[in-house]
């Protein structure tokens, strides 16, 4: 696409083929609306830094998505989510895990690459930080919705952690449930399924790369579990090639570290960016591990590549591309 800014979000990858039309064009409108409040942005010449921080806030506040409001819920039916940012000229990032009160937990992921001399802050000692820098504090009630209270009933009836859905089922395995496709998630019709992580890359008009990822992590996960979202290189990272926001399921994008090999095989193989991304979720995941990658390039160009069934994304450049898309 040549030199120029570009934005790519995203709201997870893997999606339930039967995700009712009306929720498919909810997600397709907010991810439209955060690609123009980036774009917006852009073209005020604000950072890609700023830009990332600005959009995921925009996700978090909104309940669609896993992350901040509307939060996947721990066994224990609370909320405790992460998030992470890296500014790629810099080098710079910053972390959170465990918070429970923070409204934006991205901005305090910011705030700790910024305001402390460190990269991660987790749990209490990120809640006292955050307290320090005077963020907005909310009950943890207010990430809480009663969809998600439903999905966490069905997840501990059938004593599972909803994170995918891989495995193939029988009629007669769901004790005679009719099940319109042939797929379940780790113990679940996927009809339950909720969309997960959001995320958001942004190069500017002067090649600076960044990144921003936020979730709330699995439904019913263990109370502590640390997913990819905050871990700089796994679900996230930027330098001065390009930014890398990652989804899926949080554990194989772990052991990948998906994000920084995406910057490692353009920075040691010399592929482009989308040869990049299409590499690391072809080579990179465990068999059966599933992902998504957003990711833009410093000169410009912006990609995708996932292997799941779908992918909340969108795209805009400043040639005047522009796209959300949801399926293959």
């Amino acid at each position: 696409m040549g030199r120029g800014w570009a934005i790519a979000v995203h709201g997870g990858a893997g999606v339930d083929p039967n995700v009712p039309l009306h929720r498919q064009e909810e997600a397709k409108l907010l991810l439209a609306r955060c690609l123009n409040l980036g774009v917006s942005a852009l073209r005020s010449s604000l950072p890609a830094i700023d830009v990332v921080e600005l959009v995921v806030r925009e996700l978090e506040s909104d309940p669609l998505f896993n992350s901040g409001r509307g939060s996947a819920l721990t066994e224990k039916g609370t909320v405790e989510m992460e998030a992470s940012i890296m500014d790629g000229p810099r080098r710079k990032c910053g972390a959170v895990s465990g918070v429970t009160t923070v409204k934006n937990p991205v901005s305090l992921a910011r705030l700790v690459m910024e305001k402390s001399p460190h990269s991660y802050l987790a749990f209490a000692g990120a809640e006292e930080f955050a307290r320090q820098q005077s963020v907005e504090m909310v009950d943890n009630e207010y990430f809480i919705t009663e969809e998600n209270k439903g999905m966490l009933k069905l997840a501990q009836e059938a004593n599972t952690i909803i994170f995918d859905y891989r495995t193939p089922i029988t009629a007669l395995e769901t004790c005679g449930t009719s099940v319109d496709n042939s797929l379940m998630m780790n113990g679940l019709p996927i009809s339950v399924y909720a969309p997960e992580t959001v995320g958001c890359v942004v190069v500017d008009s002067e090649g600076r790369c960044a990144a921003a990822t936020s979730t709330g992590g699995l439904m019913n996960k263990m109370s502590g579990r640390i997913g990819d979202s905050p871990l700089i290189g796994s679900g996230t990272y930027a330098c001065n090639l390009c930014g890398v926001s990652c989804t899926g399921e949080g554990e194989a994008i772990i052991r990948g570290t998906l994000a920084r090999d995406v910057a490692a095989v353009m920075e040691y193989k010399g592929l482009g960016l989308q040869e990049a991304v299409d590499f690391v979720v072809k080579e990179r995941l465990d068999e059966g591990g599933k992902a998504g990658i957003i990711a833009v390039s410093r000169d410009g160009d912006v990609a995708c590549g996932f292997n799941s069934n779908g992918m909340f994304r969108g795209f805009a450049s400043e040639n005047g591309f522009m796209e959300v898309a949801i399926w293959n």
